[in-house]
């Protein structure tokens, strides 16, 4: 009994330490973007949607949400709590759809899960700037940078997650 104990302290120690490595991830890349014309592409969600992949729920909305909330809190307040609802939330479908709708078929659900969350990403940040830190007009010149961000987001974290083995590590440190 003791050694099940311990095997369970050390994955929650190491779920916990990956969690605070990817919100750092996170954090930093909320601080630049790659120049595109008429904007700049912040690779961040690159970063939620393979932590998304990769951990429960509660994790993943801690380096989706809370992250990118501190990115924006340090590097550019003004959408902030936007940042917090919509990677929390966006975090969370790709969490769920990952690990629980799609058990079974985990690549499956993550592709459904990244695609869901690049519409919410969209629509709530289009939402956000509409309303609540920008212009409705703002918000529309925005919509084409902000489905290229998803989309390159989303896309890179399921290559990231599969293809370059990261859930694969994830899952044996963390089971």
């Amino acid at each position: 009994m003791e050694i099940e104990n311990r095997k369970k302290l050390r994955k929650t120690i190491v779920a916990i330490a990956l969690t605070g490595v990817l919100t750092a991830m996170n954090v930093a890349l909320s601080s630049f973007g790659v120049p595109v014309p008429g904007g700049h592409l912040y690779l961040n969600d690159v970063i939620i949607s393979a932590a998304a992949i990769m951990l429960n729920p509660a994790c993943a909305f801690v380096v989706g949400g809370i992250g990118a909330f501190l990115g924006d809190y340090f590097f550019y307040p003004a959408p902030m709590f936007v940042s917090l609802a919509v990677h929390g939330l966006q975090a969370i479908v790709i969490s769920v759809f990952a690990r629980k709708v799609f058990r079974s078929k985990p690549r499956v659900g993550a592709i459904i899960g990244v695609s869901l969350g690049a519409v919410i990403n969209v629509i709530g940040y289009s939402l956000g700037r509409a309303f609540i830190y920008s212009t409705p007009a703002y918000a529309v010149t925005k919509l084409p940078f902000q489905i290229l961000q998803a989309v390159v987001g989303s896309l890179l974290g399921v290559l990231l997650c599969y293809r370059f083995g990261m859930k694969k590590l994830c899952d044996k440190l963390v089971g």
